[in-house]
């Protein structure tokens, strides 16, 4: 049975929630969006991915001015004369001063200039997850539904070749000393890829203490912390330590049986690990922000910031030069999602309102 991606599994649950939800939380009608694009370069920003409802081709952007403190929404089309960005805005990167949003299902990389947001080109990837740039002119796209890390050439915007895997799905991805490591989050793929982005080659699959690995990050002593697990299709969530250089397990946590948990982040000192917990019934069990340190033992047994009830968490960011958490709720997709600031000691900073589902955080450096 093939994999069926997070934001399909949030509708699907939908169904059974979004009465309940609509009866005991109000559903609202969105403000109209009187923003207007930001000036280019004034102070620094943070470009926040908001996904869009799947097959409604109403994916957009979000700037906030992390100095000014303001927020423009549905910048893109605002950019491009009312241009629709298309279906589900999965993730972003930045390079030689334009910004790549990977399109999920409508199956491209759009390419806009950091200065003004306007398209300056397109490159066709079938369903782009994540992008990680290995060398000036070549960049690995992962692909949902597919075996294979895409190659592309950001310069000539070309797909230049594949790098078969074992399983389809393959998701995030890391750079560390020269070697890829890939994750593909297939319930039957119980380890990390090792690559050699020179060659273009699998050169080794490390073994991970659960399966259907999903993201992959490092932390400051230069080891490799991979979040694994498929609750949906009965896949015990885990998350397991890895030293590259031996490629051996440090340690490893397996979370609760029901625990979904996603999108793992390192604040700026990479000594403490952060990660999301979704409930999408509407209970506030396993539900918020969890963080721990990586000298721990055990996994933290509460919420550093807990969800309210009929309320779950879609994104999460950390400013790499203050520290602020930035949490994106998206209220059961059902209308214009928020985003909260938190400083380290958990008392918020700032809220605003966003477009549709904000699930992706890049900060300007």
């Amino acid at each position: 049975m093939s994999r069926i991606t997070r934001q399909q599994i949030t509708q699907n649950s939908r169904l059974v929630a979004v009465a309940l939800l609509c009866l005991l939380a109000a559903c609202v009608k969105d403000k109209p969006d009187t923003t207007s694009p930001p000036p280019a370069g004034e102070g620094r920003q943070v470009y926040i991915a908001d996904e869009g409802a799947m097959g409604n081709g109403n994916a957009s952007l979000t700037v906030y001015n992390i100095d000014q403190g303001t927020v423009s929404n549905n910048v893109y089309a605002q950019a491009n004369g009312g241009q629709a960005l298309g279906d589900v805005l999965q993730s972003m990167t930045l390079l030689d001063g334009n910004l790549y949003l990977a399109v999920n299902n409508s199956d491209k990389i759009t390419i806009v200039s950091q200065k003004d947001f306007r398209q300056t080109g397109s490159i066709a990837v079938p369903k782009p997850r994540y992008m990680l740039p290995v060398s000036e002119d070549k960049m690995y796209v992962s692909s949902l539904f597919y075996a294979q890390i895409n190659i592309v050439n950001p310069k000539t915007m070309q797909v230049t070749g594949k790098i078969a895997t074992d399983y389809k799905n393959t998701e995030g991805m890391t750079l560390l000393n020269g070697k890829v490591y890939a994750c593909n989050w297939d319930t039957a793929c119980s380890y990390l890829y090792e690559i050699d982005p020179i060659g273009d080659t699998i050169t080794h699959r490390i073994p991970l203490a659960g399966r259907a690995p999903q993201q992959v990050t490092v932390d400051r002593d230069q080891k490799l912390w991979v979040l694994a697990g498929n609750v949906y299709k009965k896949k015990t969530a885990s998350l397991t330590q890895i030293d590259p250089a031996t490629r051996s397990i440090l340690k490893s946590f397996v979370f609760p049986d029901q625990a979904d948990v996603m999108k793992p982040v390192f604040n700026p000192t990479k000594d403490t690990l952060y990660y999301l917990g979704v409930n999408y019934s509407g209970g506030t069990a396993y539900n918020g922000l969890y963080r721990m340190p990586i000298s721990a033992t055990t996994l933290p047994a509460q919420q550093f910031i807990a969800a309210q009830p009929l309320q779950y968490y879609w994104g999460l960011g950390i400013d790499p030069v203050t520290g602020f958490i930035y949490l994106g709720d998206p209220k059961g997709f059902l209308q214009k999602g928020s985003v909260t600031i938190y400083r380290q000691d958990g008392s918020q900073v700032n809220r605003f309102d966003t477009d549709l589902g904000p699930g992706y955080f890049l900060f300007k450096p």
